[in-house]
């Protein structure tokens, strides 16, 4: 079994979708550690409701630059976690934790990339920008995560049609129920049974 650690900050959604595949019998992973970066997320309730270790680790609370991201990679690796989620992990992280988990990390974007991503880009921010835009398809991505962001590479992409009618919030509730819920388990299924490879910036999925 995958032994998966998961980063959040707001209501926890994805990791809920984690924590429901995780029940399966089939789904080769689980989760060891839950890492929040507030207090008051919805996330830590989640987590605590379904017994899965959790602390909340807030940047905050450190002054010398990389204690913040050491802090994380000691509680992590206390639960030897062998992939890193990032299911709506608002807080930035220096270039030391990217290299220990070279590979290791994984985040869900809500829209195709690389479409609304990038700095600023995110929550119901990103499904405002696609509704101005006009777009008619918008999405989801899964991705490993290098320090760059939203620049790693995808490992899964969920198309979902933007309705005449819709608002940021109706459309962030159905790339949820559509695409995010769908893809970043079913990533990280794939990862732990060894079927991404990555071979010049680029992930190809064995079959």
């Amino acid at each position: 079994m995958l032994r998966v650690g998961v980063l959040v900050s707001g209501g926890g959604t994805n990791l809920q979708a984690l924590i429901d595949a995780c029940k399966t019998k089939e789904f080769p992973a689980k989760i060891v550690s839950v890492i929040s970066s507030r207090s008051k997320a919805f996330a830590v309730e989640r987590a605590r409701n379904h017994n899965l270790p959790c602390e909340v680790i807030q940047k905050k609370n450190f002054s010398e630059a990389g204690a913040f991201e050491a802090a994380i990679i000691k509680t992590f690796d206390m639960h030897g976690v062998e992939l890193v989620v990032m299911a709506g992990f608002l807080t930035i992280l220096d270039d030391s934790f990217f290299d220990y988990y070279a590979n290791k990390i994984i985040n869900i974007h809500p829209s195709l990339i690389p479409s609304f991503c990038g700095k600023n880009f995110y929550g119901i921010k990103v499904h405002k920008a696609a509704l101005e835009k006009g777009v008619k398809v918008t999405g989801a991505t899964v991705q490993f995560v290098i320090p760059e962001t939203d620049a790693g590479p995808i490992i899964l992409q969920k198309a979902v049609d933007v309705m005449d009618n819709d608002t940021p919030e109706t459309l962030q509730k159905r790339v949820m129920e559509e695409a995010e819920w769908i893809i970043l388990p079913k990533a990280v299924q794939l990862f732990a049974e060894g079927k991404i490879a990555i071979e010049d910036g680029r992930t190809r999925i064995i079959s």
